[in-house]
C-alpha cells in the first residue's frame, strides 16, 4: 500500500499573475490535462469532490505561520458508495447522518440524498485544464478553470517540504499572494467575489493602507483608504534604533490593518517601508517582529524607488500628462523628489527631511518664537539644498500626509474626503496662513483645528515649513495635492497587469 503523505500547499486564484507568469512560462512543461470534476461545497473547508467516478477528500491538518496548508488525502473510493464511506463523506461535510443508511449509494443517488439543490451542500461541476512545471523542488501547477460555467485561473504550489514551497512562491514574485484553498477560491467564483487587493505602506510617521478592488473596465475602486499615526520614527536617528514602544503600535497598527483586508477576501497584500526602517539599525529585527505579529513581509525600499512609484501614482490621479513636473512626498523621516517630463522620469532621489525629525530637533510640537520658526527654515533649506539652482517646473504636485492635511484645514473637512483634497491647489499665502495659524498654537490646541487629523498635531508645523521650503526652492507659487501617494501606486505596479 502505497504510503500517504501530507503535503504543503499554496494557491492563488484570478485571471492574471503578474511576472509570475513570464517567470512561469520560461520552464519545462508536462503535457495539458483535462478532467471534469464536481466538487462538494460547504462550510467544513474540506475539500470533498467526485474525479474520475471516485469520491475524494483532502482533510486540512495544519496552517503554518507562512499561511500554507498541510493537506492529507484522507480518501479515494470508488462508487456505489459503501454506508461507512458515505458516513465518512458526511462528516467531512459536516452534515448530520441520518438514523440509517442505505448499503451503498451510487454517485446520483448521493448527491440527491445529501446535496439537493438549495442545501447546505453546492454541487459545482469543474472542468480544469492543468499544465504542470517544476519550481524549486516542488511541483507547481497553472490551471485553466471552469467552474458552473465561470471562468478563472489557478497557480499552485505544493511540496512536503513548507520552506521549499515557501521560496518558490518568493521566486515566482507571488510573496505578497494569500494562500486561497480550492474550496475557497471556488465559492469566491461563484459568489461573484471581485479581485481585492491590499498594500500597506509603512512610513516614519503613520501607516497607510489601501484595499481597492479592480472594476469591469480594469480600473481600481477603493474600498478602504486610511492612514494610522504610529510614530515609528519617534526619537530615531539616523543608525540609532526604533524604540520597542514604537514598535509595538505599529506591528499592532499592521496586524489590524492585515486582519480587515483579510476579511475582504484579497488576493495579496503587499506592504513596503520608507525611512524610519531604512534607517534603523534594528530595521530588519524590526521587520521580522511586524510579520510575527500580522503574517505581513515588509519590503523596505530604497528612496529613489519609493520616489519613482510616488510619481507613477500622483501623475495618473492628476492626469498631468504633459510638461516638465516635479512630485515631492514629505514623510515623517525623509523627503521624495520625482523630476519628469511628459511619460518620461528623468531624475529622482530622497533627501532625509522630514516632519518628525524636523519637530523633534526644534521642537515645533508647543508654541514657536519667531526666531525658531526661522532656524527650523533656515536648516530646511540648507537640508534641501539638492533643490537649488533649477529652473521651476510647469506643474508642482505634493502628496503625502503633511499636504494632504494642509489640503483639508484649507477645505475645513470635519470629515475627510479624498475626493476633495485629490486636485486641490494651495498657494503660498495658505501656507503661510498655516504656518501662522500652528506656530501660535501648541499640539493640544492644533487638535481642535477642524481638518487637522489630530495625531498629526504635533507635526504638521515642521511639514508646512518643509512644503513651503519646497516651493521656495523651486519658484513655485502654486502646487497641486495628490490624495495618491505611494500606496497607490504599489497597486498599480503590483497587481495592475
Amino acid at each position: 500500500m502505497t504510503e500517504i503523505r501530507p503535503r504543503w500547499e499554496w494557491r492563488s486564484f484570478g485571471r492574471r499573475f503578474g511576472a509570475a507568469e513570464a517567470r512561469i512560462a520560461q520552464l519545462p512543461s508536462g503535457a495539458a490535462q483535462d478532467s471534469d470534476e464536481i466538487y462538494l461545497l460547504c462550510d467544513s473547508g474540506a475539500n470533498v469532490k467526485i474525479r474520475d467516478a471516485l469520491m475524494d477528500i483532502k482533510q486540512l491538518r495544519e496552517v503554518d505561520a507562512d499561511g500554507l496548508e498541510q493537506w492529507t488525502p484522507v480518501m479515494k473510493a470508488g462508487f456505489p458508495l459503501p454506508a461507512a464511506d458515505a458516513a465518512a463523506v458526511l462528516r467531512a461535510l459536516g452534515l448530520p447522518q441520518p438514523v440509517a443508511l442505505r448499503d451503498a449509494y451510487a454517485q446520483d443517488e448521493f448527491l440527491a440524498a445529501f446535496a439537493p439543490p438549495g442545501g447546505p451542500v453546492r454541487v459545482v461541476p469543474v472542468h480544469k485544464r492543468r499544465v504542470r512545471y517544476t519550481v524549486g523542488g516542488c511541483m507547481a501547477e497553472l490551471s485553466e478553470v471552469v467552474a458552473d460555467g465561470r471562468p478563472t485561473r489557478t497557480l499552485a504550489v505544493e511540496s512536503e517540504d513548507a520552506a521549499a514551497v515557501v521560496a518558490a512562491v518568493r521566486s515566482l514574485g507571488l510573496g505578497d499572494y494569500l494562500n486561497t484553498s480550492y474550496p475557497r477560491g471556488l465559492k469566491a467564483l461563484l459568489d461573484g467575489t471581485t479581485e481585492r487587493y491590499a498594500v500597506v505602506d509603512a512610513g516614519t510617521n503613520s501607516i497607510k493602507f489601501i484595499v481597492a478592488e479592480r472594476d469591469a473596465g480594469g480600473g481600481w475602486r477603493t474600498l478602504i483608504d486610511r492612514a494610522e499615526m504610529t510614530r515609528l520614527g519617534e526619537g530615531l536617528h539616523p543608525g540609532g534604533p526604533i524604540s520597542d514602544s514604537a514598535l509595538e503600535r505599529t506591528a499592532a497598527a499592521v496586524a489590524d490593518m492585515a486582519d480587515e483586508a483579510r476579511r475582504h477576501g484579497v488576493r495579496a497584500i503587499a506592504a513596503v517601508g520608507t525611512a524610519g526602517l531604512r534607517m534603523a539599525s534594528n530595521g530588519a529585527q524590526a521587520v521580522a517582529a511586524i510579520r510575527a505579529r500580522s503574517g505581513v513581509a515588509i519590503e523596505v525600499i530604497p528612496g529613489d524607488e519609493e520616489a519613482r512609484l510616488a510619481f507613477v501614482a500622483a501623475k495618473a490621479g492628476l492626469g498631468l500628462a504633459r510638461g516638465s513636473l516635479v512630485i515631492f512626498d514629505t514623510g515623517g523621516g525623509s523627503s521624495q523628489f520625482t523630476f519628469g517630463h511628459d511619460a518620461v522620469v528623468d531624475e529622482r532621489f530622497s533627501v532625509d527631511v522630514g516632519a518628525v525629525r524636523t519637530t523633534e530637533r526644534f521642537r515645533l510640537d508647543r508654541v514657536v518664537a519667531d526666531d525658531t520658526l526661522r532656524a527650523a527654515l533656515a536648516a530646511i533649506a540648507t537640508d534641501l539644498a539638492r533643490l537649488d539652482g533649477r529652473a521651476p517646473p510647469d506643474a508642482l504636485a505634493a502628496m503625502g500626509g503633511a499636504v494632504t492635511n494642509l489640503a483639508a484645514v484649507r477645505h475645513g473637512l470635519a470629515t475627510y474626503d479624498p475626493d476633495i483634497v485629490q486636485g486641490t491647489v494651495l498657494d503660498r499665502a495658505e501656507i503661510d496662513r498655516q504656518i501662522e495659524l500652528y506656530r501660535t498654537q501648541d499640539a493640544d490646541a492644533r487638535r481642535h483645528i477642524v481638518g487637522l487629523q489630530p495625531k498629526r498635531a504635533e507635526v504638521i508645523l515642521a511639514g508646512a515649513c518643509i512644503v513651503r521650503t519646497v516651493m521656495d526652492k523651486l519658484g513655485k507659487a502654486q502646487l497641486t495635492v495628490s490624495d495618491r501617494g505611494l500606496r497607490h501606486g504599489v497597486l498599480a505596479e503590483r497587481f495592475g497587469g
